[in-house]
């Protein structure tokens, strides 16, 4: 059976993948589809490539059309409210929280070693926090050069996206490759698009395979980690206190939806 619900939430994670600081794995986790999303992507090579293909097809149209279709619109909202964008998203992480620790059943399966390992998973990505990005305008004129950049940096950005809690979107600020990348997107330049694309799909089948082992052989500690980056990536994304009423006050309303869009997700994912 195809999996058409598939494509709104595809259509979330693309929304997901394209704000810096907000990791499309998480946005899985709070759909409740990470691990169908591991288990078919490992799966499509396989005998029962069609069942997963069911699974992966709507999800990858929802995510390209997200990204095409919101690239401008994501842009247009950090441009003119960048701190009440990221309330949002800060209310949808922290609402995915409880779920984490629920799932991972922490009060039973944690022991002093998997809190270390959150720990360490936290503190790699809030460690992200301090990093002062060099980014530029969008490269117009592409050399051989740069579209192996480019190429690299769509490997990279996916194999962050599949991990819950590491932005690919952030990855490709502080390495410079964000605005290029974005640009190339928008005003649809192909080139660009093919050379990213092909470096997000090698590195997503890559990536997908170490999280499956880790998730089956490891699996109290790979859901520390993945607790410990999801609590990391809140401190990426916190843009400050706002400046003043108005901001505290629309801050405070995002921050909310965010929540509550969390919560209506649960209510709508696991039930």
């Amino acid at each position: 059976m195809w999996k058409w619900k598939n494509i709104y939430r595809g259509l979330l994670m693309g929304a997901s993948d394209v704000v810096p600081g907000v990791s499309g794995g998480t946005i899985a986790v709070v759909l409740g589809i990470y691990d169908q999303l591991i288990e078919a992507i490992n799966g499509f090579f396989s005998r029962e490539w069609k069942k997963h293909l069911r699974f992966l097809l709507p999800l990858g149209i929802g995510i390209g059309t997200s990204i095409l279709m919101l690239a401008k619109l994501i842009e247009w909202l950090f441009e003119h409210y960048p701190a009440p964008t990221q309330f949002f998203f800060l209310g949808l992480i922290i609402g995915v929280i409880p779920y984490l620790t629920h799932k991972a059943d922490v009060k039973h399966n944690f022991t002093g070693k998997h809190y270390i390992i959150l720990l360490i998973g936290l503190l790699l990505v809030a460690s992200m926090a301090i990093f002062q990005t060099s980014e530029g305008a969008p490269m117009t004129d592409l050399s051989l050069a740069s579209y192996v950049g480019l190429f690299f940096s769509g490997w990279l950005a996916s194999s962050a996206m599949i991990l819950p809690g590491i932005s690919g979107s952030f990855l490709l600020l502080i390495i410079g490759m964000y605005s290029t990348i974005i640009s190339g997107i928008s005003n649809l330049r192909f080139d660009i698009i093919l050379v990213v694309g092909l470096g997000i799909v090698i590195g997503i089948l890559v990536m997908s395979k170490v999280v499956k082992f880790f998730l089956e052989n490891y699996t109290s500690g790979t859901f520390a980690l993945i607790i410990g980056l999801v609590v990391g990536s809140i401190f990426v994304i916190f843009p400050g206190i706002p400046e003043n009423g108005a901001m505290w006050t629309a801050c405070i309303g995002t921050f909310a939806g965010g929540l509550s869009a969390a919560w209506l997700l649960g209510r709508v994912e696991y039930k």
